[in-house]
């Protein structure tokens, strides 16, 4: 038998880079020649290698193979467990200089240095819009065509992306897989859990270049900008009150009409907000992870801990426009506001 270095060697006319098999070279040339001949039946994607189309195809399917040893995450190739294996042995990671923050790829880390730049090297040769990852663009792109190729087999809705499918997916089942190792609060999606981990850390990067505020997310700090562009705002059509999202409208509006769409399942007692109801739910648990430093008070939520605070430092940052007086919580502040009302109603 001839040994490796005795193989006859394959060369690539184009690039000179030799090969042992022709069948090595074949699909290198395609680098080249740009041929995919392994075609998706579901979305028309096209590939150059088989194997490429197949793990692509378990997005189609969901199907995950491979699974952690340590954790149980599972994932669609070898590849990503291999990378994921690294946030357990700590081997080979890459550590932003600025804020310390820890990833399994030299990509991963570039991606993420570009929030603290701002740098957004992919752009839209549509509507000009630049975004920092070019998955981002490719995922904006269609909404200038309105394709939309991964639908839901329980609802039909579709998606302009497999992973957009997939978080949707979580709607019908209920699967939150991503947990706060501080709370214990799950996750529909990491980007939730990464947001919320916040305000465990009290970290907002993104600041207001109008009103120097600052924000744990770019979308929050997007959301925020409205209140000084009046762009997008929404108006309730009862007391005129603006709203930068239109789901914040529709919150509104419950305070109104007094639709209360969220029920406690274990005692029927009914909220306007699903934060409310989840908050509510842990006074069926018991569950307390927030303890007071200074009386060792526990609550369920962060913010109960917060307006306790308030109580040791008599911090009363409510404060009421048309007679100064001034409150530790907005619930309070809000049920101030009708002795105006009411003095308005009877003069």
């Amino acid at each position: 038998m001839r040994t490796h270095s005795e193989r006859k060697r394959f060369q690539c006319e184009v690039c000179g880079k030799d090969f042992s098999y022709p069948s090595l070279l074949r699909l290198h040339q395609r680098m080249h020649t740009g041929e995919k001949p392994y075609g998706c039946k579901q979305c028309g994607k096209a590939f150059t290698q088989s194997s490429g189309l197949q793990k692509h195809e378990r997005t189609h399917t969901g199907e995950k193979p491979y699974e952690c040893k340590q954790c149980g995450k599972a994932f669609a190739t070898s590849h990503q467990l291999h990378i994921h294996g690294r946030i357990h042995t700590r081997e080979n990671l890459y550590e932003c200089q600025q804020c310390g923050k820890a990833f399994t790829t030299a990509s991963g880390l570039q991606k993420h240095e570009r929030t603290h730049t701002g740098e957004k090297p992919y752009e839209c040769k549509q509507c000009g819009k630049a975004f920092t990852r070019s998955s981002n663009l490719h995922s904006h792109e269609k909404t200038h065509t309105g394709e939309k190729p991964y639908a839901c087999k329980q609802c039909g809705k579709a998606f302009a992306t497999s992973t957009k499918l997939h978080r949707h997916g979580r709607t019908h089942t209920g699967e939150k897989p991503y947990e706060c190792k501080q709370c214990g609060k799950a996750f529909a999606t990491f980007s939730y859990l990464q947001s919320h981990e916040k305000t465990h850390t009290g970290e907002k990067p993104y600041k207001c270049e109008h009103c120097g505020k600052a924000f744990s997310t770019s979308s929050y700090l997007q959301i925020h900008g409205r209140t000084h562009t009046r762009e997008k705002c929404s108006e309730c059509q009862q007391c005129g009150k603006v709203f930068t999202t239109a789901s914040g409208l529709q919150k509104h509006e419950r305070t109104h009409t007094g639709e209360k769409p969220y029920k406690c399942k274990q005692c029927g007692k009914a909220f306007t907000q699903s934060s409310n109801l989840h908050s509510h739910e842990k006074t069926h648990s018991g569950l307390k992870p927030y303890d007071c430093k200074q009386c060792g008070k526990a609550f369920a939520m962060l913010s109960y801990l917060q307006i306790h605070g308030r109580m040791h430092t008599g911090e009363k940052p409510y404060e009421c426009k048309q007679c100064g007086k001034a409150f530790a919580t907005s619930s309070t502040l809000h049920r101030h506001g009708r002795i105006h009302t009411r003095e308005k109603h009877y003069e």
